[in-house]
């Protein structure tokens, strides 16, 4: 299986089987589009889902396509009111690794959403701020929370990309996080890729 990171928070996990794209929007905001009509295509968001996947999901529930476990689990957006849930956060379990996905999500979890993520190998977080979605120190609680293996950062400033409200560099949300990265990598294999123990930064080139 690899894993790959596209910018904002599109991400590419491929095995022999299959391929799953999570939030690919890039051709609204400057970038060009992943998904092709033979992937599995998942949104944190209420976006439009392309009517050409293989399978699309942008909301809670729990799927089984291509030996793939897929489940969405609502979660308070960062616009919504308090008691709002236009956000779906995803657990996958592909090949045994164990991956969450949170979008554009407010920096608290409940019990319920705490035990339906569970033991999470990999977390895709984005730390962009700026009002927008998480910052550095919102996504920080989110990983205390969840405490995964391996945290990787999204949605932060990206070469090719206009974001619609400017996103925080790299550099400093990661201060906000208050973790040192262990690992910058431009793919992770997981054949070759070691999870360890406790939890470490791993920073994914954008492709």
């Amino acid at each position: 299986m690899e894993l790959e990171f596209y910018g904002a928070n599109c991400i590419k996990i491929t095995n022999k089987k299959t391929t799953v794209v999570i939030d690919d929007n890039l051709a609204t905001i400057g970038g060009k589009s992943v998904a092709t009509s033979k992937d599995i295509v998942l949104s944190t968001g209420l976006a439009e889902l392309p009517a050409e996947a293989h399978f699309a999901i942008n909301q809670p529930g729990e799927y089984e396509v291509s030996d793939i476990s897929i489940q969405g689990i609502a979660a308070r957006s960062h616009v919504d009111e308090d008691k709002g849930q236009s956000a779906t956060m995803y657990r996958l379990i592909i090949d045994g690794v164990r991956i969450g996905i949170v979008g554009h999500i407010f920096p608290k979890l409940n019990d319920t959403q705490l035990e339906a993520l569970g033991t999470v190998d990999i977390l895709f977080v984005p730390v962009g701020g700026n009002g927008y979605t998480l910052d550095g120190i919102g996504a920080q609680k989110i990983v205390k929370d969840i405490e995964p293996r391996v945290v990787i950062p999204t949605h932060y400033d990206a070469k090719g990309l206009s974001y619609e409200v400017p996103q925080t560099p790299l550099d400093d949300a990661v201060k906000g996080l208050g973790m040192e990265v262990s690992e910058t990598l431009d793919e992770i294999k997981m054949k070759n890729f070691e999870l360890g123990d406790g939890t470490k930064l791993v920073v994914l080139n954008q492709k």
